[in-house]
């Protein structure tokens, strides 16, 4: 049960007190229960959701969130050449975000340290899903891969995707991936199902610079994703064997919380998210659209978004609606536009 008195003074304070104690209705006034019995979902999405200055606010006000920023850091330092609080705090001499080795990483530390503070007021997750890189987030924070291997897989995963940079793009599409599949050309495929009406595709230059030109002139909402390389594209192939050198020492478990994997479209056991997941993760299609709806039919109706800014709240509505389900879709932290502009 919770209530709110908003008044100008002691006497209408006293007032609205009074109502809440009656039971009564006034203006001022705001009460309600809470439901018990909901099952919530963590959601973490893949890159995007960063923005300059993000996390910084926390990290001085928050002493939970400090302390899992400062474990990831120290997680984090064995595979990079930067130091992630600098990062945060945009010391001068540290990278910026437009390094793919340096943004995700970040974000990892970032969605990880916000699920601790989630977890510290109370929230718990039943279950947590991720997209793409948001994945290892979620299987880090199910248990299923230490603080150490998820370090591991994130920051060498990133490294390897330099590899692929200055040759392909990704750009999201309003429209159903079967229609999406329709309108696609050589040279591209479908990179991610977000939602109902939600795709992503990824490819060569030239192929996607076509798409987007033939959908803007039909009039279809289509948006360029900030990105020089093709994730979830035949272009992932070429550092298949690098990528499962690197990652052979990571050692899966099953986790306490159900991974619901954007790989497969369903809960899978913590112990098989080795190299070679974390190889499919980046080379197939993510269908983050099948995981959500098989969360909405196992009876999960609250979804949080574990981020720095919300970027698929609209894709997990969409399923809701779709599904004719009835949930709660939530963000964390929103994007400081000030800052941004600053």
């Amino acid at each position: 049960h919770r209530a709110v008195v908003v008044a100008g003074g002691r006497g209408e304070l006293l007032g609205g007190l009074g109502v809440v104690a009656s039971g009564g209705v006034a203006s001022g006034v705001v009460s309600g229960v809470g439901v018990g019995g909901r099952r919530v979902v963590f959601v973490f999405p893949g890159q995007g959701s960063q923005w300059r200055g993000m996390a910084a606010g926390l990290w001085e006000s928050s002493s939970v969130f400090r302390e899992r920023m400062v474990e990831c850091e120290r997680a984090l330092s064995p595979f990079v050449d930067w130091s992630l609080s600098g990062v945060v705090r945009g010391e001068v001499g540290s990278p910026g975000f437009e390094r793919v080795d340096v943004v995700q990483p970040v974000l990892f530390a970032v969605m990880v340290s916000l699920a601790a503070l989630w977890r510290s007021v109370g929230v718990e997750p039943a279950a947590v899903v991720g997209h793409s890189q948001g994945e290892i987030a979620a299987a880090c924070v199910a248990g299923a891969l230490s603080l150490e291997d998820a370090a591991r897989v994130v920051a060498l995963r990133s490294r390897v995707l330099g590899v692929l940079a200055g040759r392909g793009g990704m750009v999201s599409v309003a429209l159903a991936a079967e229609e999406v599949r329709g309108r696609l050309g050589g040279g591209l495929s479908v990179a991610a199902v977000n939602g109902p009406l939600s795709t992503v595709v990824s490819g060569d230059v030239g192929a996607l610079e076509g798409f987007v030109a033939s959908c803007e002139a039909e009039g279809v909402r289509v948006r360029r994703i900030p990105v020089d390389y093709a994730s979830h594209s035949v272009h992932v192939e070429e550092v298949r064997e690098e990528l499962l050198g690197l990652l052979e020492p990571v050692c899966p478990r099953s986790g306490g919380v159900p991974f619901y994997s954007a790989v497969t479209g369903g809960v899978v056991d913590g112990a098989v998210l080795g190299g070679e997941y974390w190889y499919t993760n980046l080379r197939q299609t993510v269908d983050f659209e099948g995981a959500a709806r098989a969360l909405l039919a196992d009876g999960f109706d609250v979804f949080v978004e574990v981020s720095a800014h919300p970027v698929l709240t609209g894709s997990v509505e969409e399923s809701v609606e779709a599904a004719d389900a009835s949930a709660v879709v939530l963000g964390t932290l929103r994007r400081d536009e000030d800052e941004q502009r600053r």
